[in-house]
């Protein structure tokens, strides 16, 4: 499999060699799906709850006489068919929404990802992104030249100077390698990833 190598001035510098196990797997629509929310339900966090008819304020008086007023039988105002009354089955700050996912099938749904992006012509490589100062201006620059706006950049080694510069723009997110995920890698129009960053994926994901 053969990615575009990026230059100056949105031009192709050549072709970089990828790994076929990476890069040029078939498309598993049902797969990415899975893996996209998973990875959704595992970053929800259970900040609810809900008060059922035990917790809600209420009387125990016996709204009416049982018989005689033609109206259905009551007990008490905290029923959950009432207004105010209580939840039958209320939301709880202890849920759990995870949802598990096999390392095998995580690793295959990010291959299957990257591979579609390479084929449409969305995945991009670069032999190194770095910025003297940490400009938003110069990062922006930097995008358009390589005719790139909503990008999603994989470095292989920390920058701060270009994390400084990216964290103001609302379509630009820069990550390392192994904090690549599925739900970015679907957002974002692009991807560019350096030259180091590619070695290290092909590495994790082979």
């Amino acid at each position: 499999m053969e990615l575009k190598l990026l230059g100056a001035n949105d031009q192709t510098a050549g072709k970089v060699e990828a790994s076929d196990s990476v890069f040029g797997r078939d498309y598993n629509e049902a797969l990415v799906h899975q893996i996209i929310v998973a990875f959704q339900a595992n970053a929800r966090t259970a900040d609810r709850q809900q008060k059922n008819r035990e917790t809600v304020k209420h009387t125990t008086k016996k709204p009416w006489r049982q018989k005689g007023t033609g109206r259905a039988r009551s007990g008490m105002s905290s029923s959950p068919l009432w207004r105010g009354g209580g939840r039958a089955f209320p939301n709880t700050p202890d849920e759990n929404f995870s949802q598990k996912v096999n390392r095998k099938m995580y690793r295959v749904g990010l291959c299957s990802i990257l591979s579609q992006l390479a084929r449409e012509g969305r995945l991009s490589v670069v032999e190194d992104l770095t910025l003297d100062a940490p400009k938003t201006k110069g990062l922006v620059q930097k995008l358009k030249g390589y005719g790139l706006e909503s990008v999603l950049v994989i470095t292989d080694n920390f920058d701060e100077n270009l994390y400084l510069a990216s964290r103001n723009l609302h379509n630009v997110l820069v990550v390392e390698p192994h904090q690549a995920d599925p739900v970015s890698l679907v957002y974002y129009k692009d991807v560019l990833m350096t030259k180091g960053a590619l070695a290290k994926v092909e590495e994790m994901l082979a």
